[in-house]
């Protein structure tokens, strides 16, 4: 975490990766979705970057420790989403794109309540927030290029 001072306050800057794990089933893409246990909110595997990782490092680590898969982050997927979760911490989440290498779900209990797949279709409505909105989006746009 880095501290940036501004006049009389302190920006605490926190950096977290992740991914939008995707499958396909009978001709259809599958995103992974979990809620959170803190916030309750459905979104994206994704966490605080580790010392010495590199960006794609934490984001395959946290997609392992909180869904047990192991994926493929897609090559020229990389999105940044910026938000302020607390007055005076600025943090920036940088999403991948990666294709799930395997079917066998294991949920971290500690900080995911529930996992499901949902069709990428229909993602946009199950997610909380307009950012994870945006990201199925060009998640969509991605996949339907390549």
């Amino acid at each position: 975490m880095l501290t940036l001072e501004r006049g009389d306050y302190k920006v605490k800057q926190e950096k977290s990766c992740g991914a939008l794990v995707y499958r396909v089933r009978q001709n259809a893409v599958e995103l992974l979705l979990l809620k959170h246990r803190f916030g309750g909110h459905w979104s994206f595997p994704k966490g605080h970057v580790e010392s010495g990782e590199t960006e794609c490092e934490t984001a395959l680590r946290e997609v392992k420790e909180e869904t047990g898969l192991t994926i493929d982050l897609q090559e020229g997927f990389r999105q940044c989403v910026e938000y302020y979760p607390k007055p005076n911490v600025k943090k920036q989440v940088v999403y991948f794109l990666g294709h799930a290498l395997d079917d066998k779900v294991v949920k971290q209990e500690e900080e995911v309540s529930e996992i499901c797949w949902v069709k990428l279709e229909d993602a946009h409505r199950s997610v909380t927030f307009k950012n994870d909105k945006n990201l199925i989006g060009h998640a969509k746009r991605y996949l339907t290029k390549n």
